[in-house]
């Protein structure tokens, strides 16, 4: 499922956003953000509408038990 990653500074008005394909690259796209001081505005997936990171990393939690998982 796809999601959209908003995030700005804390002193601009203006939003920006990052995709991912996985609820595991947005988490990615978080933690690469944090790191240089942007705040997460929110998230947003066609299927959940908007949420924070907590249920994020819900559903990355459920997309990793999905998965198959690849011989060792």
């Amino acid at each position: 499922m796809p999601y959209t990653v908003f995030f700005g500074t804390s002193n601009k008005v203006e939003i920006s956003g990052a995709r991912a394909t996985t609820a595991s690259q947005a988490l990615s796209i978080i933690q690469t953000l944090q790191k240089g001081q942007q705040e997460i505005k929110f998230i947003s997936s066609p299927q959940e509408g908007e949420f924070g990171i907590e249920m994020l990393r819900v559903l990355a939690k459920e997309e990793e038990a999905e998965l198959p998982m690849a011989p060792a």
